[in-house]
């Protein structure tokens, strides 16, 4: 098996494009009202979904992961483009030296939470 994609339902999916544009650059397709961006190997697809309205209630039921060599630039990177920091850069083992693992939380305008972490 390989991990291939997700896919994130909206009430609002237009206003995550223009976030996840202004985040990851313009989608690699745009079509029947989904869009999606590819991000290493696998894809963000954002879309229509009628059983979903408002902002999650349960953000941290799902995070997806960006993995990344340098968390603290692309944190920054992600900052400037509106992404909400939900958790700046942490080394999640509570050690002084962050330089061994490092995770970011955001949110996007839909209450989704993401994040980068260093490799594993």
């Amino acid at each position: 098996m390989n991990f291939n994609s997700i896919l994130i339902g909206s009430e609002d999916p237009d206003r995550l494009v223009a976030f996840y544009s202004k985040t990851f650059g313009e989608p690699g397709f745009s079509e029947g009202g989904y869009s999606g961006w590819e991000i290493g190997s696998g894809y963000l697809t954002v879309g229509p979904h009628d059983q979903v309205h408002g902002r999650n209630p349960e953000p941290g039921r799902l995070l997806w992961n960006i993995e990344t060599p340098d968390v603290r630039s692309a944190f920054e990177q992600l900052r400037g483009a509106g992404a909400e920091v939900i958790r700046e850069p942490y080394n999640p083992g509570g050690d002084d030296d962050a330089s061994e693992m490092l995770v970011a939380t955001f949110a996007d305008p839909d209450g989704n939470y993401f994040q980068l972490v260093s490799p594993m």
